[in-house]
């Protein structure tokens, strides 16, 4: 059998998984012993985990989290965080997002909420979803600039399209009313459509006020609050002193 022109032919059909391990068979003196579909599986698989592998690590990538490893499975469920392990596992199996429902993380400065968030987000894109993280004086500042350059409309729809939004640190600054009019067209895009995670130190009865216009508050909490998952972190800060 002429191994090169099938290789050839592998790689021409983006099967480079599947030449590889093809090549390992051939070196595996012992493979023999395997009938011909076994070995035909094993060569799929082989190809099925790369193909996997690589399009988790581009939907990592393109949501830039800001703690990239954060994982659920390494949450931390402390007495007196007062975390919900049943809460979190539910969330775990991303039934939340395919019904379009959000996260809202409150809790005081250092508890944990961006790990959290972005444990989440991280477990969408190993369930195929695709996530974007971004705080909120950043998210604010692209739309600024979107409106000056021409492409508000264009970030718009990419932020529409995104499966889960995590916006971290919401609250932390008072809102003017061209940003209050901004978070209400991505809210509103969003809404019954993609899932949305807020991480805040601004606890949500606190909102309405934050957001200073009592209309545009109303329909920014219509959006987010009513069909949310609520976690309040407690407890006292996870960040290690610096010497």
């Amino acid at each position: 059998m002429l191994t090169e022109p099938t290789l050839e032919k592998l790689r021409s059909l983006r099967l480079s998984a599947m030449a590889d391990a093809w090549l390992a068979q051939r070196a595996d003196p012992d493979i023999h012993e395997l009938d011909f579909d076994t070995r035909l599986g094993m060569l799929v698989d082989a190809e099925h985990m790369s193909r996997d592998n690589k399009r988790l690590a581009r939907l990592l990538r393109e949501a830039k989290l800001r703690i990239p490893n954060a994982c659920i499975e390494d949450i931390d469920y402390a007495p007196k965080r007062e975390l919900d392990r049943k809460l979190i596992r539910q969330l775990g199996t991303c039934a939340w997002i395919a019904q379009h429902a959000n996260v809202i993380i409150t809790g005081a400065t250092g508890t944990g909420k961006s790990y959290l968030a972005c444990a989440l987000a991280q477990q969408a894109c190993r369930s195929g979803y695709r996530a974007l993280y971004r705080r909120m004086p950043r998210l604010l500042e692209e739309l600024a600039l979107a409106h000056a350059d021409g492409t508000y409309t264009r970030l718009l729809g990419r932020l529409a399209k995104v499966d889960v939004l995590v916006i971290d640190d919401w609250g932390i600054a008072p809102l003017r009313d061209q940003e209050r009019r901004d978070m209400l067209e991505i809210l509103d895009d969003r809404y019954g459509m993609r899932s949305t995670i807020v991480a805040s130190q601004l606890p949500v009865e606190n909102w309405h006020d934050h957001v200073a216009d009592p209309t545009i508050a109303d329909a920014l909490l219509d959006r987010l609050v009513h069909n949310a998952h609520r976690i309040k972190l407690q407890g006292p800060t996870l960040r290690k002193p610096q010497r």
